[in-house]
């Protein structure tokens, strides 16, 4: 079946957890309001319940509880984590903050150390960012073209004329900041060159893989690049320039390379190769540790409220607490995908855009965010005014032991499924899509549609993985054989058809769905599928009204029992905490 994408990809992202439908006048909370734009820029954190901003506290709570879990150690197994500090923000207001498990457990790569030696991690726990550290260097790099200093479209030979060096005379700053410069993905600079000079030679003089611009590699290479090339233009080492341009107007008192306090710390990896046993307080990435422990694509540590406070400012419009450190401008370049030509693969200025993969129900087209290697991820949503950042030591004791993807989409996904979405009609409407690997469906009545045949309309909320589709659907034997009933889909003056299935995300608003309805005895069905892989907002429709020559058929919104759901649920007052 030829499926045909009739929303934007991307049409918010929020799961269908918890309640999705709230009723009466939009709020804070609600999800499918407009994008707000940032937030009054001395929008200062502050704590807050969820309940008292109008978020469902049960999702939240349900993430906090597989955070926790996934620390567990299954028979015969080890956790997914030793342990993570998590916080969650909306609106200006932490509405989650919680630490758990363990920022010391093992004395190496598998013999944990006795109990008693165990140290528990603590809010302010002190974590290895690994490749989130890019994000700092790329706002340094945008804070030089603020002032006029660099040009995103010019080479970056123009700066740093040593890395013209075969045939890279013609790559960009945005190139570079994108991932899309041609550069191959890593070099193992700590094993290969003996020291600092002969590393950061060996990258500038490095070849390409691919012509620049044509196509998305990520690679440290590019963020090491633009790291020289800020201390070249700052005539400063990055980790001052960070210090002083970012971290410092911020307040983010416990963030920076090469961390003093090492004791609250968040233990890595026991390392053998090179030998450097269990690395705490040290960077994990053998590079960045060969380069001093300053990189451009790594060695920046961190907590979860200094990130909260980063994530604040940008979506304060860059300032923060009377201290400006971006221009609106500058943010919304962060936030620009210039990478339309690489679908999937969405990048603003440093910052990755619209990854569900760990974004989750967050994911959208103004949603940013960054992973690091050690388990850490940030994820920003501007269209909610919402952060969610997870940091986990998912490398200690073993970079072997398996990804946390599964936990960044649940972190995100708690936040994200704890605000509400008015129904478009009256105080409910029905909602699908909470499940991976289901199947639902919210059938009608027998319909005895006369010579003229009907029109059927209802609201559509959509938020879902590509892959996971909405039929509609129509049966004229009593259920036994089901066909697709093409439609429309009408959205602020646009119209566009399908052959009956559509998918996909990125508006985060209601839109109109109708359909013509042949003549004859027959049911009608929306079936809602998921894979095994991400989920998004799901599935909400409203007002569902069939009518014909005659009169009307079907009213959803005076008679909702009369359609059959399985697996769909009309939520919506009783269903909001």
């Amino acid at each position: 079946m030829r499926l045909r994408r009739l929303v934007p990809t991307a049409l918010g992202s929020l799961a269908v957890m918890g309640s999705l439908v709230t009723p009466g006048p939009a709020r804070a909370d609600d999800f499918s309001k407009p994008d707000r734009g940032f937030a009054p820029p001395n929008t200062v954190l502050s704590d807050a319940s969820p309940a008292s901003l109008g978020l469902d506290p049960a999702p939240i709570a349900e993430s906090v509880a597989q955070i926790h879990a996934h620390e567990q150690s299954p028979p015969g197994g080890h956790p997914l984590f030793a342990g993570a500090v998590g916080i969650m923000g909306h609106e200006g207001h932490v509405v989650e903050r919680d630490a758990s498990g363990w920022a010391l457990r093992y004395a190496d790569a598998t013999t944990e150390l006795p109990r008693d030696q165990w140290e528990p991690m603590r809010t302010d726990t002190i974590f290895d960012l690994a490749s989130m550290s890019k994000l700092f260097t790329s706002i340094a790099v945008v804070q030089l073209v603020e002032e006029g200093k660099v040009s995103l479209e010019s080479p970056v030979a123009a700066y740093l004329p040593e890395f013209a060096a075969h045939g890279k005379e013609s790559v960009t700053v945005r190139q570079l900041l994108t991932h899309t410069s041609g550069f191959t993905s890593w070099l193992p600079l700590w094993s290969k060159w003996p020291d600092k000079a002969s590393r950061i030679k060996a990258v500038m003089d490095q070849p390409l893989t691919n012509p620049p611009g044509t196509t998305y590699l990520y690679s440290d290479l590019n963020l090491i690049t633009l790291g020289v090339m800020v201390e070249r233009l700052r005539d400063e080492p990055l980790d001052v320039v960070v210090h002083d341009r970012i971290t410092a107007p911020l307040g983010m008192r416990d963030t920076g390379y090469n961390p003093t306090d090492k004791a609250r710390t968040a233990a890595t990896e026991y390392q053998t190769a090179p030998p450097r046993g269990m690395v705490r307080g040290e960077v994990h990435d053998e590079n960045a540790w060969s380069l001093g422990g300053v990189a451009g694509h790594a060695g920046v540590f961190s907590t979860v409220d200094d990130l909260a406070a980063l994530s604040q400012a940008l979506l304060n419009g860059g300032a923060y607490r009377g201290e400006r450190i971006l221009s609106r401008k500058s943010v919304d370049a962060l936030i620009t995908n210039f990478n339309e030509a690489f679908p999937g693969d969405d990048h603003g200025l440093g910052f990755e855009l619209n990854q569900r993969w760990y974004m989750d129900a967050l994911s959208g087209p103004r949603t940013a965010g960054h992973t690091g290697y050690t388990g850490t991820s940030i994820v920003i949503d501007f269209t909610s005014r919402s952060f969610a950042i997870l940091l986990t030591n998912r490398v200690h004791p073993s970079r072997d032991w398996g990804s946390v993807n599964v936990a960044r989409r649940e972190w995100a996904h708690g936040l994200a499924a704890s605000m509400g979405i008015r129904p478009r009609q009256g105080d409910t409407a029905w909602v699908t899509g909470a499940d991976n690997a289901a199947t639902t469906t919210l059938t009608t009545p027998v319909l005895p549609v006369g010579p003229g045949g009907a029109r059927l309309g209802f609201d559509l909320f959509l938020d879902t993985e590509e892959t996971d589709l909405l039929h509609l659907e129509r049966s004229t034997d009593g259920g036994a054989t089901w066909t697709a009933l093409p439609f429309e889909v009408r959205d602020r003056g646009q119209t566009e058809t399908a052959d009956g299935v559509i998918s996909g995300s990125g508006t985060r608003r209601w839109v109109q769905v109708r359909a013509d309805v042949p003549t004859g005895s027959q049911q009608l069905r929306w079936r809602h599928t998921t894979d095994g892989g991400h989920l998004g907002r799901g599935v909400a429709v409203d007002d569902i009204r069939i009518q014909g020559p005659g009169g009307i058929l079907l009213d959803g919104e005076k008679a909702p029992d009369a359609l059959t759901p399985r697996g769909w649920r009309l939520a919506g007052r009783d269903a909001v905490a």
